[in-house]
């Protein structure tokens, strides 16, 4: 299959690129769209970083203001002793203040977290509610405690996490990418650009851009729908058809915790990446979202 219009459309479409301090750690972030209009911040899943969001910020960048930052531990952004939750949400709202996102005097601006992306955004409505739209997840749901795992190696007991490997030749590098979990590559030019943005050259090769031990220390918890309940803004869900992500398959839970009020929307034929196989349907689902918050703070601030 050859290249679709859209994606060169968003490898050249103008944007800028910023860092801010978070706690003691710089955070790479990117902006697209103009000042002023109503703000989104977009996060990545685990062991990801900004270039997930490449395909679909700047087809929102035409009624948004958008920004999508490297979580530390990933991507351009620096590491941490040790992470949390915490430290997640203060970092959205450092890209959300140094990018501007909060210039729109009219609407909040709103949180699209993806997979992991998506804990971190719930962790942002909980924490900051109050100054935001909403929240979005995008294949991530929020499930009952008692069928909550806990991530990571310090939830295994199986010692710390390794360095990530170091390959001699890019090209075998790029051979050993995957998505977890795995899926069809529809676009094999959008899969390849993914996989050269993750990595990043180091003595004697090349290595994966993310911190191995991020998952060593940070625990989720099993009180996650006391945090989602708990959030003073909007929600909404989108989910890939075919997902088979285990932490993305508890939305009925979470449309019972809203007495049935949680806008759900599942992307035909898509898997738990759906912004690699739809990013036009992406885009469309995020922006019918965001147009019916923003109409409603309008409503609310009349």
């Amino acid at each position: 299959m050859g290249e679709p219009e859209w994606f060169h459309r968003a490898l050249e479409a103008n944007s800028e690129k910023g860092r801010v301090s978070v706690a003691g750690c710089g955070i790479g972030y990117e902006t697209w769209g103009q000042p002023g209009l109503p703000g989104v911040v977009l996060v990545h899943g685990s062991n990801a970083n900004r270039e997930w969001w490449r395909f679909v910020a700047p087809f929102l960048a035409d009624q948004f203001h958008v920004a999508a930052f490297d979580l530390s531990g990933n991507g351009d952004s620096g590491w941490r002793p040790e992470y949390t939750g915490e430290r997640f949400a203060a970092e959205v709202m450092g890209v959300i203040e140094a990018a501007g996102l909060d210039a729109c005097e009219s609407v909040r601006p709103a949180v699209v977290g993806h997979s992991f992306g998506g804990y971190v955004a719930l962790e942002a409505g909980y924490r900051y509610g109050s100054d935001l739209a909403g929240v979005l997840f995008c294949d991530y749901t929020v499930c009952a405690p008692h069928d909550w795992q806990e991530w990571g190696r310090k939830a295994e007991g199986s010692g710390p996490a390794r360095p990530t490997r170091v390959y001699p030749e890019l090209e075998t590098a790029l051979g050993r990418f995957r998505l977890l979990p795995d899926q069809p590559a529809r676009f094999p030019s959008v899969h390849a650009h993914i996989a050269r943005t993750a990595l990043r050259e180091v003595e004697g090769g090349w290595t994966w851009k993310f911190d191995p031990s991020l998952f060593d220390t940070i625990e989720l918890g099993d009180d996650q729908h006391e945090k989602y309940l708990a959030m003073r803004c909007r929600s909404a869900l989108i989910l890939g058809e075919h997902s088979t992500d285990e932490g993305a398959q508890s939305a009925d839970y979470m449309v019972g915790l809203t007495a049935g009020r949680l806008a759900v929307m599942e992307l035909p034929g898509t898997h738990h990446h759906f912004m690699f196989e739809e990013p036009v349907a992406t885009v469309v689902g995020i922006k019918a979202v965001l147009h019916g918050w923003r109409i409603a703070e309008l409503e609310e601030n009349r």
